[in-house]
């Protein structure tokens, strides 16, 4: 049986993304590091930040409300990609 262990991130607020980006000029950039796994950056993959707005998340399945977490969307960094053709 495979090992297993709890993976617990401290997920940032906006407060604290706020802090991050004070002293940045407008015109900066923001890459986003994604891990090879859990906790995991040594190889990881860059993305860039294309979007950022509210998404409603919904289970159709109860009568929980749905709840509105605001979301980051990365694309892959500029440049030359070949097609993948599988």
């Amino acid at each position: 049986m495979a090992d297993t262990f709890e993976h617990a991130p401290r997920v940032w607020t906006a407060g604290q993304l706020r802090t991050a980006l004070a002293d940045l000029a407008d015109e900066t950039p923001i890459h986003i590091g994604v891990a090879d796994g859990p906790g995991n950056f040594d190889g990881y993959d860059e993305f860039v930040l294309v979007n950022a707005e509210p998404v409603e998340l919904a289970d159709d399945s109860t009568s929980v409300p749905p709840q509105v977490r605001f979301t980051l969307f990365a694309d892959a960094t500029a440049g030359a990609y070949h097609t993948d053709l599988d």
